[in-house]
C-alpha cells in the first residue's frame, strides 16, 4: 500500500521536521501551509531529493485550518496528486498569550478554531479516506498536543491549554469510534520545543532559563525529537497503540 501522509502547519517545526524525517522511509507527503509559500516550496523540494532513493513524492497546498472548505480541498488535492490519505498529523496550530481578564471572543473564536474545530475537520476527511467501513485499508492519525492541556498551562496560556484538552479528549473519543475500522489515533503531547514558534520567546535567556529549570531533564526540545515520536505513532511499531497520549516533554514540569 502507497503510504501518503498529509500534515498539516508542515512548512515549518514539528511538521517540516517531520516531513524530512518520513520522506527516507518512502512516504509520500503533502505539505499544507497556510502563509509560509516560499518555506513550502523549498521543503518540498528537500524532501523529495531526501526520498528521493525510497520514490517518495511530495507536494505543498494552501490551505487555511480555519476554513471547512479549504479542508476539504486539501483532502481533495492530495489525494489527485498522491492518492487518499493514509496516515495523517495535525500539527498546524496556533498560540496566544493572554490572561484570563483579558479575553477577546474574536481572538478564542479564531484560537478554537484552528487548534479544535480544523483538526477535527481534518479527522473527519481522513476516516472517510482510511476506514474500511467506507471502503479504505486503515490508517493511523497523530494529533500534536501539549503538556499545556495537563496543568492547563503556563501563565497566559489558559486559552492555548483549553484547545489542547480539547483535542485529547476528541482523541480519546474518536480513537474507539474508529478502532474496528482499521483507523488508530492518538495524541503527542510535546513540552516547550524549539521552533519557529517559539525561538523569539527563548532568545530571552531569563525566560529560556526559567523554562529550562522547570523541565526535569534541564532543557527545551528539539523539532526532530518531536517527530520522531510522531512517526513511530503512525508507524507499524505502534499497531495496538491507540487512544493514547504521548508526552514528549522532558519529563514535565517540576513543580
Amino acid at each position: 500500500m502507497t503510504r501518503v501522509l498529509l500534515i498539516t502547519g508542515g512548512a515549518s517545526g514539528i511538521g517540516a521536521e517531520t516531513a524530512r524525517r518520513a520522506a527516507s522511509r518512502g512516504y509520500s507527503i503533502a505539505l499544507n501551509y497556510r502563509t509560509r509559500d516560499t518555506e513550502a516550496k523549498k521543503l518540498v523540494a528537500d524532501v523529495e531529493a531526501l526520498g528521493r532513493g525510497a520514490g517518495a513524492k511530495a507536494i505543498a497546498i494552501k490551505a487555511d485550518m480555519a476554513r471547512e472548505d479549504d479542508i476539504v480541498r486539501m483532502f481533495e488535492e492530495t489525494t489527485q496528486a498522491l492518492g487518499p490519505v493514509t496516515h495523517l498529523l495535525n500539527s498546524a496550530g496556533i498560540s496566544r498569550q493572554m490572561r484570563v481578564a483579558e479575553y477577546d471572543a474574536a481572538a478564542l473564536a479564531t484560537l478554537f478554531a484552528t487548534n479544535v474545530t480544523g483538526l477535527m475537520l481534518c479527522c473527519r476527511e481522513a476516516a472517510k479516506l482510511m476506514s474500511t467501513k467506507h471502503g479504505g485499508k486503515g490508517g493511523a492519525i497523530v494529533n500534536i498536543s501539549s503538556m499545556a492541556s495537563t496543568l492547563g498551562g503556563r501563565s497566559g496560556s489558559s486559552a492555548y491549554a483549553a484547545t489542547k484538552g480539547a483535542v485529547d479528549s476528541f482523541t480519546r473519543g474518536f480513537a474507539r469510534e474508529v478502532a474496528s475500522e482499521g483507523i488508530r489515533v492518538n495524541s503527542l503531547r510535546p513540552g516547550m520545543v524549539l521552533t519557529e514558534m517559539t525561538e523569539k520567546r527563548l532568545e530571552n535567556a531569563a525566560f529560556r532559563n526559567h523554562i529550562e529549570a522547570s523541565i526535569p531533564m534541564g532543557r527545551v526540545g528539539k523539532a526532530g525529537e518531536i517527530a520522531d515520536a510522531a512517526l513511530w505513532l503512525l508507524s507499524d511499531e505502534a499497531a495496538f497503540i491507540t487512544g493514547s497520549m504521548l508526552d514528549a516533554a522532558g519529563g514535565g514540569y517540576n513543580i
